[in-house]
Formats: structure tokens, C-alpha cells, sequence
């Protein structure tokens, strides 16, 4: 099973970032399937992969420690592919998503770790 994490700290309180947390993973091609605010579920839309290459993607947004100024979050990108190959599908897919998070324009990344 391949799974990649990294995790950020994003310029915002908490209340704001859910909903522009979907739209970045909306924008990735990827479907949400659970949303609580706090934890956020999307796949990746079947058709262009094998389904054992089909991605998995989670974001968990902290709330405990999310303050008037930032907000930490942790990104997991996950399949049932065995990642033989460095540059293997749920890779790209990790730096497809992690490259929207960093881009994505309504937010400030403070700070960014990979895992």
C-alpha cells in the first residue's frame, strides 16, 4: 500500500479553511465522500486508473491548536498500489494535491512539512 503525508500550517482560523479545503481537493479531479469540517475524505474519480490505483486523500484539520492567525492541517494521500516505482501513481498524486494546497490563492502556507 503507497501513502504519502505531509502536514501544514496555513494562515487562517479554523472556521475558514473547511470549506476552501474542498475546493482545493475539487479542484485536483477529486470527489469528497466525507466531510465532518475537522476531517475531510475525498477519492479520486474512477476511469483513467486501474482501482487498485485509485487515490484515497485525507485532511485533518486540528482545531485544538488552530488559532485567530493560523490553523494546522495534515495532508494523507493513500492507494492499494504497492509503490515499486518512485514515481508511481499515488506519488503523483500526492504532489498534485500538496502542489494545489501550496498554490491555492485565498490562503498563506506558513509552514509545510513532508513525511
Amino acid at each position: 500500500m503507497a501513502r504519502y503525508t505531509s502536514s501544514y500550517t496555513v494562515g487562517l482560523p479554523f472556521p475558514r479553511i473547511g470549506k476552501l479545503v474542498v475546493e482545493v481537493l475539487e479542484s485536483c479531479p477529486l470527489e469528497i465522500t466525507y466531510d465532518t469540517g475537522e476531517y475531510i475524505m475525498a477519492r479520486e474519480i474512477p476511469g483513467k486508473v486501474s482501482y487498485s490505483k485509485l487515490v484515497s486523500v485525507e485532511i485533518l484539520i486540528d482545531r485544538t491548536t488552530s488559532t485567530e492567525k493560523e490553523t494546522k492541517m495534515t495532508l494523507v494521500v493513500k492507494n492499494e498500489e504497492l509503490p515499486l516505482q518512485v514515481e508511481n501513481h499515488c506519488y503523483q498524486m500526492f504532489q498534485l494535491v500538496s502542489q494545489a494546497i501550496v498554490d491555492y490563492r485565498s490562503w498563506q502556507i506558513i509552514e509545510q512539512v513532508a513525511g
